[in-house]
């Protein structure tokens, strides 16, 4: 697809710039996003959430099974006004059951709003992971684009360190004035200003991607290529809108909320259950002449309930209801017209720094040529040392430039596959051994029906950074070729 081979080349570039060759121990994009899958807090808390989201489906059936209760009881009268008729002791107990048979579709409809939220939840779980991806991305290209601005600078440091000393040699003999010594100077102080201000970013850009990743970068390989990118902005669009995460989600929440409504109608319905209950009492022989030692009772029946009037409580909730599946309307156009609207500036800016590309590399081989000239020129007389010092910044500016437009490409070219909907680890081919599986413990779940069927105390998913050493500019070491 067009576009593909761009940002192939590009990203190649990119690291040719920042060293000439990287570490054997080099860690790949891919391995950064498996790390993030693994250990990152938000994504973990995302799970987490889900799996509560999860427990609503068989809270919700809990309501439509039959419940059995035990009871138990002991008296002992210290005052009987009555000693012919009371017993002086006594111990109760009491089995009794209920089986709910109709309930005006509250259950049923409670459960099917459930299950929706399961599937909006799982979505948003979806968009959670894409959102710590691009982050990811974003945070991995930074430290090589920051890396190669830091080692750019230091590079034109040493130039100017080296002009000024040749400037100061020239002055010692009358070849220069002292102006071109002090224009030298200037340019030179300005230049270890820019450096300190590109390391400090570089520092920056490392401790955002510990905040991600929960280990410090060491040498970052160069990224792949990105498949599935789309050929028009249009084609990206009816992607989004079948597979956007965000967009899956609010249609699973228009859902629930419109079950909802019919669960607050079934509020004026009947109800009709099932129950029976048996009991056993005993007087441990303390029971007035003529009664007996101990009594039994059994008894079995059926319950109906026909609400009449409840203070307008099921009206009031229905509105309730039904004004939330409103918002829930408004809110899956509102949802559809972000992701339009990502999509859209996705693709433009991924388009816009694939042009800024090829301008801004015409534009170093141009100011590489130019320095190259300058310094001929001054050599014979004809040009200046601030004509030199002008041409090194160009030289210098023009790679910064091509090197952030290439970051802002791939960066940006990813964060098109995620508002697609294409920017999970199953769409990557991340090598992750266990892979969290949300449906599949949504499954489990679902069914379950025993009361002591506990979860096991949680434990941490994710790492934390706090024995992490504080990062420095330090580049990478390199490999000779």
């Amino acid at each position: 697809m067009p576009g593909k081979s761009v940002v192939r080349s590009l990203t190649l570039t990119a690291m040719g710039l920042v060293l000439a060759a990287t570490s054997a121990q080099a860690e790949t994009l891919k391995e950064a996003l498996a790390k993030a899958y693994r250990n990152n807090p938000s994504l973990s808390a995302a799970r987490a959430q889900q799996r509560a989201t999860d427990e609503d489906v068989p809270i919700s059936k809990a309501d439509g099974r039959p419940s059995a209760s035990l009871s138990g009881e002991y008296d002992e009268n210290m005052h009987r006004a009555y000693p012919w008729s009371t017993a002086e002791r006594g111990a109760t107990g009491t089995l009794s059951m209920s089986v709910p048979i109709y309930s005006g579709g509250a259950v049923r409809n409670s459960v099917k709003a459930a299950q929706a939220n399961v599937e909006s939840g799982l979505n948003n779980l979806r968009a959670t992971e894409s959102s710590i991806f691009s982050a990811v991305v974003a945070a991995y290209m930074d430290v090589i684009r920051d890396s190669a601005i830091v080692s750019l600078n230091r590079q034109l440091v040493k130039s100017l360190e080296v002009n000024l000393q040749a400037s100061t040699d020239r002055f010692e003999v009358g070849d220069l004035t002292r102006t071109d010594v002090a224009q030298s100077e200037s340019r030179l102080a300005l230049a270890r200003a820019d450096l300190q201000g590109a390391e400090a970013r570089l520092i920056s850009s490392k401790e955002n991607y510990i905040a991600l990743i929960g280990s410090p970068p060491d040498a970052l390989e160069t990224p792949p290529a990105l498949a599935g990118l789309p050929d028009a902005v249009e084609t990206a669009v009816i992607v989004a809108l079948k597979d956007n995460p965000d967009i899956l989600s609010a249609q699973q929440a228009r859902e629930a909320a419109r079950y909802q409504v019919r669960v607050s109608k079934a509020q004026n319905a009947p109800r009709v259950s099932a129950f029976a209950s048996g009991s056993y009492a005993d007087f441990f022989h303390s029971e007035p002449i003529g009664y007996p030692p101990d009594t039994k009772a059994v008894s079995a029946g059926m319950k109906l309930s026909v609400p009449l009037y409840q203070g307008g409580r099921p009206a009031a909730l229905e509105r309730q209801s039904v004004a939330r599946e409103s918002a829930s309307i408004e809110q899956m156009i509102g949802v559809e017209r972000d992701v339009i609207a990502q999509t859209r500036a996705a693709y433009a800016s991924w388009q816009a720094s694939l042009q800024s590309i090829e301008s801004t590399r015409k534009a170093v081989e141009t100011t590489a040529l130019s320095l190259e000239g300058v310094k001929a020129e001054n050599s014979v007389g004809s040009r200046t040392i601030l004509d030199i010092l002008n041409a090194e910044q160009e030289a210098l500016n023009a790679r910064v430039q091509l090197v952030a437009a290439e970051r802002d490409a791939y960066v940006a070219a990813f964060t098109l596959l995620a508002a697609m909907g294409h920017a999970e680890a199953r769409d990557l081919q991340l090598d992750i051994a266990a892979p969290y599986d949300a449906p599949g413990r949504y499954k489990q779940v679902r069914g379950k029906w025993f009361d002591y069927d506990y979860a096991a105390t949680p434990q941490t998913q994710s790492t934390r950074t706090v024995d992490t050493p504080a990062q420095t500019a330090d580049l990478p070491p390199v490999n000779q070729p």
